[in-house]
């Protein structure tokens, strides 16, 4: 049973790469005519049914707080692009029905198309209200739906052809810029890339023992983990001070952190950062957890089918 005490939402998911002005009209469309009490935004990692995007999920992020984050019913969530992987739609409603009522979930109408195939699609058919946003030829076919409601939006733009196209009049002033440089492949970074980045920023402001470790094949929640030494405790919150400003420059945002003196945590996403005293790193022996992560990744791979 539904707790009314809840507040009632609707979540609108998507890559967001780039953000575009149809979805600003999305996003003011379903304030008006939808009865909820917030509307969240939730940037996926990587959406199911692709295999990459073009920028980088920290800066997809930025992005959408930057368009959104001074509209007060509405909440650019991350809980997508912490997971680091591609997260089922019921995942996300599950999640946040913790503490809200989801009660909408927006969808274009190209979805309809591959909705059934959506994983658990039949309980997210019974316990929410499909809210179809209708572009362009597509059909709308909704016999396999039991609640939905349609909004037209006039809007003929997707993101797919802002990459192909590199046009730009669709794209908000605040954030043109930087997606500009990014289609015309001034900031596109690859993860080593960024990591390289790291690396460079962590050596300029004398932090000690560097470490990279590359989990991209492993059970693990990030696909690169960079390990460094401080000084002191003042040094390792010089350091995170130092990281932050650094990788905003270059696109990436810190997406959460867990500080102390002793050890900070930095997670943007597909990277973690850890900075520790050098007690603390020899006591917790984390160069050594990973270690074996990266050793047993190796033995799968090399092992025989």
């Amino acid at each position: 049973m539904v707790n009314q005490s809840k507040p009632s939402v609707a979540v609108f998911g998507g890559s967001f790469d780039p953000p575009h002005i149809g979805h600003q009209h999305i996003v003011s469309l379903v304030e008006k005519t939808l009865d909820i009490d917030k509307l969240l935004v939730v940037p996926a990692y990587l959406n199911p049914f692709k295999t990459s995007t073009l920028a980088s999920a920290s800066q997809r992020l930025q992005w959408c707080h930057t368009l959104y984050d001074t509209i007060p019913k509405v909440s650019v969530e991350d809980f997508e692009i912490k997971k680091g992987k591609s997260t089922p739609t019921i995942d996300t409603v599950k999640h946040f029905n913790i503490q809200y009522n989801v009660k909408y979930l927006i969808i274009g109408a190209d979805n309809l198309a591959s909705l059934t195939s959506w994983h658990d699609f039949a309980w997210l058919n019974e316990h929410i209200t499909w809210v179809i946003i209708t572009r362009d030829t597509y059909t709308l076919d909704i016999k396999a739906l039991r609640k939905w409601k349609v909004l037209t939006l006039d809007t003929p733009i997707s993101s797919s052809h802002i990459r192909d196209t590199k046009e730009l009049h669709h794209i908000d002033e605040n954030i043109k810029h930087s997606v500009k440089e990014i289609l015309e492949g001034n900031t596109f970074m690859t993860i080593d890339k960024r990591v390289e980045n790291i690396i460079h920023i962590l050596d300029d402001k004398k932090a000690d023992d560097i470490e990279v470790f590359n989990l991209e094949d492993a059970d693990y929640i990030a696909k690169r983990v960079v390990i460094a030494n401080s000084l002191n405790g003042k040094h390792t919150l010089a350091l995170a001070d130092h990281l932050k400003v650094g990788l905003k420059e270059k696109g990436d945002t810190f997406l959460a952190s867990d500080m102390t003196d002793d050890w900070v945590v930095i997670d943007l996403g597909d990277i973690l950062i850890h900075i520790m005293v050098p007690e603390y790193r020899q006591r917790y022996s984390l160069e050594q957890f990973l270690s074996e992560l990266v050793e047993n990744q190796k033995k799968q791979k090399n092992s025989p089918v």
